[in-house]
């Protein structure tokens, strides 16, 4: 059996889901890392619903199951909706766990998510600098284009057909 500590950030990582606009991971995952069959983690959290509030915890629906299902490579063996835990879902799962094991995944995970926090934070910075400097150089690229325009003029001076001045003769 894996340890947690035979996981690398990486694929902790890559359990982690985006699924109604929150960061979670579902309970085959959990159950992996916690050393217990989904089974019995479903059964300690039905025991305990009060402690999964909507915000900790909640079961995809039928669209989701079957878009979600389509997108992983296990899909034949998932056969039930998951449950999907948030952070706080799943600091929750290991109180009522309550093993040393269920402690040492639970720091790791929440380790992950405060790393996932800081990375978005950074990335965030990042974005609104390149959108800075997109904004300078849009704004730089109007006045460059003008420049070239009036250099255009300059240099290939077009030719007005001016109305001569001076006698006319009857033969024009």
């Amino acid at each position: 059996m894996k340890t947690i500590t035979n996981y690398t950030d990486e694929a902790l990582l890559n359990q982690i889901h985006y699924i109604r606009e929150q960061k979670v991971m579902v309970d085959s995952d959990l159950a992996v890392l916690y050393g217990v069959e989904t089974k019995k983690l479903k059964q300690a959290v039905r025991r305990n619903m009060e402690r999964f509030p909507a915000d900790f915890m909640f079961e995809m629906d039928q669209k989701e199951f079957e878009n979600w299902r389509s997108q992983i490579v296990t899909s034949n063996a998932l056969r039930h909706k998951p449950f999907c835990f948030t952070e706080q879902g799943v600091t929750m799962l290991s109180c009522i766990l309550n093993s040393p094991r269920a402690i040492e995944v639970n720091i790791r995970i929440i380790r992950i998510f405060v790393k996932m926090r800081e990375m978005i934070s950074t990335h965030k910075d990042i974005l609104l600098k390149v959108e800075q400097i997109e904004n300078l150089v849009n704004e730089h690229d109007g006045d460059l284009q003008r420049i070239f325009k009036a250099l255009n003029q300059l240099l290939n001076p077009r030719k007005k057909s001016r109305v001569k001045i001076g006698y006319k003769t009857g033969s024009a």
